[in-house]
């Protein structure tokens, strides 16, 4: 099973696979879309490219937490770092 053992898969799997795709932080704006902007994104985007972008957005909510968007920058930095996890697995 590579890296992790079935027990190790089963809680992460009850960790991280209610999927990032399922919520949104911060409101409802994209969800009233047909197709979610990131579902579109990763589509026209290289691999490379859509993880950048994953990666980035962690990056910019855990670099300004308590600057600007407290709390609910730490969540939206960890929305983004769960679809990268389910984009990377």
């Amino acid at each position: 099973m590579g890296k992790f053992s079935e027990i190790d898969q089963q809680m992460r799997d009850a960790m991280f696979w209610s999927s990032a795709h399922d919520e949104q932080i911060g409101g409802d704006h994209y969800r009233s879309k047909s197709i979610q902007p990131w579902t579109y994104m990763e589509s026209i985007m290289s691999e490379a490219e859509f993880t950048g972008y994953l990666w980035g957005n962690v990056i910019k909510y855990m670099s300004r937490w308590q600057d600007k968007g407290g709390v609910q920058d730490l969540e939206k930095a960890n929305h983004y770092l769960l679809k990268l996890i389910q984009h990377a697995s």
